[in-house]
């Protein structure tokens, strides 16, 4: 049974795990947003 490269990512756990790590990624975004560049949009007015 040889699955093709599309066919092989898409069982559950692949699912699940790419899913975490865009998830992941998402909250380091909005985490860096809220952190560095809301700061600075604000300090940069004055």
């Amino acid at each position: 049974m040889d699955l093709g490269p599309i066919e092989a990512l898409d069982h559950a756990s692949w699912r699940a795990a790419i899913g975490t790590a865009l998830s992941y990624a998402a909250v380091l975004l909005v985490m860096f947003v809220l952190v560095f560049v809301v700061p600075f949009a604000i300090f940069s007015l004055f």
